[in-house]
């Protein structure tokens, strides 16, 4: 279902200040529709088949590693690394690629909420979003993976993700991972990486995924301590921003495409933004958990980016 692979047609860093330089693509016919991929975590970076989700015939695509992560460069990644540093920094990349607008944003995850809150401030600048397994930065939806939730349905995940913590520091493991990740030394940060990405990276999909474990030391590092960052900080937004401001996108037309049973982003949060943004489409996908890349929510991630090429 994904399009041809291809290479990008330019690359570079942006230097964005307080010591980040960000890695940028371009792909795609250059006289195309401009789209945005944001990527998920905060701290996944941007992977080859991200291009592979927009036709490239039609659309000039744009992918960035966000501050501190993949193939961007930085002195510490978590500083000045924020949800505002991040809608900047995206609109230093349209006004660097001289565009006006972006044609469609897309991102999944996190990179849904960093969409969302970049086109409640920016509004003018795009045209169309398309989102995958909504996450809104709310501490209820933070607590369903590291408090209750999540744990309920896998347990035995859950066992392994608290066995890294002292048992004394169990009763706030966000936090706790936090410490071991900011202040352990460099053998403790690691293995405490590894079990917070181990964790995440069982929620991922329906079916249990085979194989794994890949992932380089600072892949693992990016994003486990980018999102602790960004966790015990609230996500740099004052609590319910997101679906509080969804009036903001009035107007605008959406795709939202929400696994049925993503145990990461479950379903409630995608339901609540639909009720409240008035021209979203809703696609849940019945047999889809939270990766982009299973088959049904592929399919519809592709379809949207389809018809907005054709708008």
């Amino acid at each position: 279902m994904l399009y041809p692979s291809i290479t990008p047609r330019e690359t570079g860093h942006l230097d964005v200040g307080s010591g980040h330089s960000i890695y940028w693509e371009t792909c795609g016919n250059p006289n195309g529709k401009p789209a945005i991929f944001l990527h998920g975590g905060p701290g996944g970076g941007c992977f080859a088949d991200h291009r592979r989700l927009f036709d490239p015939s039609r659309y000039f695509i744009v992918l960035f590693d966000q501050r501190g992560c993949g193939r961007s460069r930085f002195v510490d990644r978590c500083e000045a690394n924020t949800t505002q540093d991040l809608v900047d920094d995206i609109e230093r990349l349209r006004t660097m690629l001289g565009l006006e607008q972006w044609g469609l944003v897309l991102g999944g995850s996190w990179g849904a909420t960093l969409a969302l809150r970049y086109t409640q401030l920016h509004r003018a600048r795009v045209a169309a979003l398309v989102l995958r397994g909504v996450f809104s930065g709310r501490k209820s939806e933070v607590d369903w993976l590291y408090r209750f939730g999540a744990s309920q349905l896998f347990p035995e995940g859950w066992r392994l993700f608290r066995a890294c913590v002292a048992p004394d520091r169990r009763d706030d493991l966000l936090k706790a991972y936090h410490e071991l990740l900011t202040n352990g030394d460099p053998a403790d940060r690691l293995a405490a990486a590894r079990a917070w990405c181990a964790w995440e990276g069982a929620l991922l999909t329906l079916s249990p995924r085979r194989g794994g474990g890949s992932s380089s030391d600072d892949h693992v590092l990016a994003l486990a301590q980018i999102e602790t960052h960004y966790f015990v900080n609230d996500c740099f937004m004052p609590e319910g921003e997101i679906l509080a401001q969804a009036r903001r996108l009035d107007g605008l037309p959406g795709v939202i495409v929400q696994g049925r049973y993503d145990v990461v982003t479950p379903p409630t949060t995608a339901y609540a933004l639909h009720r409240a943004w008035r021209r979203s489409q809703l696609e849940i996908v019945d047999d889809a958990g939270h990766a982009t890349m299973e088959p049904g929510t592929l399919r519809k991630l592709i379809e949207a980016t389809d018809r907005f090429a054709a708008d």
